[in-house]
């Protein structure tokens, strides 16, 4: 039985009449302990899927199962990272995290949280940052501190919302390592949105890419076999990358090009003239505004 699975469902948004369909009929199965990436263009609904897993928007019909339990809301089962970090200011790195552990574990004692939020810390390397506040931080030491504070409430699937689209190349290469490292280690179940096929194959077991909306639904599920740990270097010449990165792209550009519509609109220009400047203003009559075509034959040039 999958872990999680999406059943036929679909999410529009606006009132009666004028409403928008932005996701519709989506299956999906995701195994415990895979690692799938679902690849799409941007406004094409992804964060829109992700909050429905996660419980933050209700879907308009079908059914989502997590463990076997439907999915109703939020809870701590589903951790999630946001792009924008989600972090509060006046919190320190090792606080920010404390903070979800606290509400997941109210019961532990001060010194079972303490040593469990210091193996999370870690696990980013951001010890020698714990006391920092998110403005004393770069914004990949930032996204670590969202990676941090989502795996050390051990929720059982982790929602990785376009977390690195935000920052600059190399930066994004780093935690696209670290991803691949904590995931190694841990084998959480993990979905993550994403909008670049290159990070999709070296991070996941599965690319699942999502069609252009609106409307949009999940394509074919393309597997990702090649050899863990992946090295972004050697993978740019292996055939099954090449291959894989076609399969999604082509599917990506189809799906958009099945979407495009022409507008044809008939584009009225304003009923003006400009004025001759070689005539002098009182050959006009003293005017100053442009002439409409229909005025021209009312003037007589002196």
């Amino acid at each position: 039985m999958p872990f999680l699975e999406l059943k036929n469902v679909s999410k529009g948004f606006g009132a009666k009449g004028a409403r928008t369909e932005v996701l519709r009929d989506l299956n999906l199965q995701i195994d415990k302990g895979e690692f799938v990436a679902i690849v799409g263009f941007s406004g094409a609904g992804k964060t829109t899927l992700i909050s429905l897993i996660a419980g933050l928007l209700r879907a308009d019909c079908g059914q989502m199962t997590l463990n076997d339990l439907e999915i109703t809301g939020p809870g701590p089962d589903r951790g999630i990272v946001f792009q924008n970090y989600s972090l509060l200011p006046w919190l320190s790195v090792y606080e920010n995290i404390l903070l979800a552990v606290d509400q997941v574990n109210p019961n532990w004692s001060a010194d079972k949280k303490k040593e469990h939020v210091e193996k999370y810390v870690a696990m980013v390397n951001l010890t020698p940052a714990r006391d920092k506040k998110p403005s004393e931080l770069s914004g990949g030491m930032r996204q670590r501190v969202s990676v941090a504070r989502a795996l050390a409430m051990d929720p059982q699937i982790l929602l990785l919302d376009e977390p690195l689209s935000a920052l600059d190349a190399l930066t994004r290469a780093t935690l696209q390592d670290e991803i691949s490292r904590i995931w190694q280690e841990d084998r959480k179940t993990v979905v993550m949105i994403t909008n670049d096929p290159d990070e999709g194959i070296l991070l996941a077991d599965r690319i699942i890419p999502l069609s252009a909306g609106p409307g949009a639904t999940l394509g074919p599920s393309i597997t990702v076999d090649l050899p863990r740990p992946r090295d972004r270097k050697a993978i740019n010449h292996e055939p099954r990358f090449k291959a894989i990165r076609r399969e999604v792209i082509e599917y990506l550009l189809n799906s958009k090009g099945q979407r495009q519509a022409t507008l044809t609109k008939k584009l009225v220009l304003p009923d003006i003239e400009p004025e001759d400047l070689s005539l002098p203003r009182s050959a006009l009559g003293g005017r100053t505004k442009p002439i409409r075509r229909r005025e021209i034959k009312e003037v007589t040039y002196v």
